[in-house]
């Protein structure tokens, strides 16, 4: 198995290597709203807490970097991280998306029968043999319309115009 090479940025070295997971992450993140937010204090006890929390009732959550945080984008991801004993498998922008594996129920770990919406697949079971008579009512057909039965010609527009489309306007 190769390894994975390490971030050149140095900012961006507090992220999960690029693998499957970490894109299938992204993938459901997306969608997530940020349920943690950092404010005007930066990273605090608080914030950690709540992070714990969040993680183990959601084991993925997204949180945002308020504007007003003292520390930099980078800083509170990795603080974050390293303070929740999580791994940050995005930042975009001042959204951070953090991942930490559910004790009893992983939902996203590769080979582990959970899905990504928690609830497991129901087994598959064997389709019951077609009966004689159909499932389904069919409509009858249509009824086309004969020669006799169709409108009268006066009715119709005329094919041609008697005037042309310009005539009796004036200049736009």
């Amino acid at each position: 198995m190769t390894s994975v090479p390490e971030p050149t940025n140095p900012r961006k070295k507090s992220l999960m290597p690029s693998s499957p997971l970490r894109r299938k992450l992204r993938g459901a993140g997306h969608h997530l709203s940020a349920i943690v937010q950092v404010g005007k204090e930066g990273v605090t006890d608080a914030v950690l807490r709540q992070l714990q929390q969040a993680l183990l009732d959601h084991e993925l959550v997204k949180l945002k970097v308020g504007t007003e945080s003292p520390e930099d984008r980078f800083e509170a991801a990795e603080r974050l991280a390293t303070g929740a004993e999580a791994q940050l498998a995005q930042i975009l922008g001042r959204t951070l998306l953090l991942y930490r594996k559910h004790p009893q129920r992983p939902r996203y770990e590769p080979g582990e029968p959970a899905r990504l919406g928690g609830h497991p697949k129901p087994a598959k079971s064997a389709k019951p043999a077609k009966s004689a008579k159909p499932s389904r009512r069919t409509k009858p057909a249509r009824p086309t319309r004969d020669a006799k039965s169709a409108r009268p010609a006066t009715s119709r527009r005329p094919a041609t115009r008697s005037t042309p489309r310009s005539a009796g306007r004036g200049k736009r």
